[in-house]
């Protein structure tokens, strides 16, 4: 592991409260990290947290079709693609489509 340097960022935005208790989920990785496994060990504790710790029952993250890496991390992590939006966020001067990804907190 590499604890001196900051290998990547994830980040939990727009929690809803009450009868929805979810979260939009966001996150990207340094370059000279990328591919060596350290995104998906994050991103299984920050499942983790979300759900243990803050009490939330969804997380929503939402990615461009091509961006392969992103999707490969979700799947990894348990996430199941719930839908297709088109012309979803303005990014990079245009309308950008995305999948939807979601995972949710185990039932007990």
């Amino acid at each position: 592991m590499h604890a001196d340097h900051l290998i990547g960022v994830f980040n939990i935005s727009e929690i809803v409260r009450g009868c929805f208790q979810s979260a939009y989920l966001g996150y990207y990785a340094f370059e000279p990290f990328a591919n060596q496994g350290y995104m998906t060990q994050g991103l299984r504790l920050l499942v983790e947290h979300a759900f243990n710790t803050l009490k939330l029952h969804r997380l929503e993250a939402n990615i461009r079709p091509e961006n392969k890496a992103s999707i490969k991390l979700v799947k990894k992590t348990g996430f199941q693609k719930e839908g297709y939006s088109p012309n979803y966020l303005y990014l990079d001067g245009a309308w950008r489509d995305h999948e939807r990804w979601a995972i949710i907190a185990r039932q007990k």
